[in-house]
């Protein structure tokens, strides 16, 4: 059992109601998929900012649905956020932490990187996903709903 959708009316100018729940959790694992493959291409830069796009995104999908939740409005803010909230799991906390802290290489450097930290950035992203996604579906979501009410 899912949100539904009709719970989430879509307005094209605001910037978090513009996709409902269900479609920012899609649209973030198409950018998670397209993060991986700059990753398995050894490009550092755009896989680490497509990690946390793809995470910051599912995270819009659990606001839509949590629009209390103090996030911010980034994405980067969003994993900021969740790093040091308390009513997540310490997994997801740790994950988003790491997630914040990962800089893509900035200048004409090469940046070298074991295939292991590059594994652990994409378990970290979808980690923050996979609570995001059980935010929308309920089983995180409606509990800390009615905690709040």
């Amino acid at each position: 059992m899912g949100a539904d959708d009709s719970a989430y009316p879509v307005d094209a100018k605001h910037w978090l109601n513009r996709f409902t729940p269900q479609q920012w959790l899609t649209i973030g694992a198409q950018e998670l998929a397209k993060a991986e493959e700059a990753l398995r291409d050894r490009n550092l830069g755009a896989g680490v900012v497509g990690l946390k796009r793809a995470a910051g995104m599912a995270l819009n999908g659990a606001l839509r649905v949590l629009p209390d939740r103090p996030w911010g409005r980034t994405y980067v803010e969003h994993l900021q956020a969740i790093g040091k909230a308390g009513d997540v799991p310490e997994e997801v906390r740790v994950a988003a932490q790491a997630l914040a802290a990962a800089n893509p290489p900035t200048g004409g450097l090469a940046v070298l990187q074991r295939p292991s930290e590059s594994k652990q950035l994409c378990e970290a992203a979808r980690t923050v996903m996979a609570h995001a996604y059980a935010v929308v579906y309920g089983s995180v979501g409606r509990q800390a709903a009615g905690e709040s009410a």
